[in-house]
């Protein structure tokens, strides 16, 4: 049975937007890989990701982690078209940004500074928030993830018009859909299980 750790061990969290590598310190207990099943490496579907405090907290149920992690990996790596891998990440950016998630944040704006070459805008994101101009089609990306964000409904006609006139096709509106879509969840389930800590102080 998973147990809470207590306050008093938790490093201090981090509480602004960066695009630094951070670490991240879970409330409950992750498994130890010494306890690991076939069933829990099947999983994790990395074995790398064994050494990952966040996933191996998530494989107490394997089978959602796997299923969880392959639609992961679609969505962000499918190379067969589709929205450029910088646009899948600045979609998972800006929606981690409007949702408050510093973890997600840091890593996908790495991953967006890294695919887009554009990093000093990455970063106009993070600190100024989703408002930020940063040309239309990636200010057309970012409203799309926000509506998304705040209530699917908010998100239609208007978002989608945004985007073809930003130059977007329909696969690609698709990968916007997608990349928020997925964050939205994952912002939600990192934020209720763990926080944020400098890399150093990771548990």
């Amino acid at each position: 049975m998973s147990q809470i750790t207590e306050p008093s061990t938790q490093p201090a969290a981090v509480n602004a937007f960066t695009q630094d590598e951070l670490g991240w310190s879970p409330w409950l207990e992750p498994l130890d890989e010494a306890a690991l099943t076939e069933r829990h490496w099947t999983g994790l579907v990395d074995a790398s990701r064994a050494k990952s405090s966040y996933f191996m907290l998530l494989a107490h149920d394997p089978d959602v982690l796997g299923a969880r992690t392959k639609a992961d990996k679609d969505i962000f790596y499918n190379p067969n078209g589709g929205l450029p891998r910088a646009e899948r990440e600045l979609s998972a950016t800006a929606t981690s940004r409007h949702n408050g998630c510093i973890f997600c944040a840091s890593v996908h704006s790495r991953f967006a500074s890294t695919h887009s070459k554009r990093r000093d805008d990455v970063q106009r994101l993070l600190d100024g928030g989703t408002g930020t101009d940063l040309g239309e089609r990636w200010n057309a990306v970012t409203a799309a993830a926000v509506a998304l964000t705040d209530t699917p409904t908010a998100f239609g006609d208007g978002e989608i018009a945004r985007l073809r006139a930003a130059g977007l096709d329909d696969f690609e509106i698709t990968d916007v859909i997608s990349t928020a879509a997925f964050f939205n969840w994952a912002n939600r389930l990192m934020l209720s299980l763990g926080e944020p800590v400098p890399a150093a102080k990771a548990a």
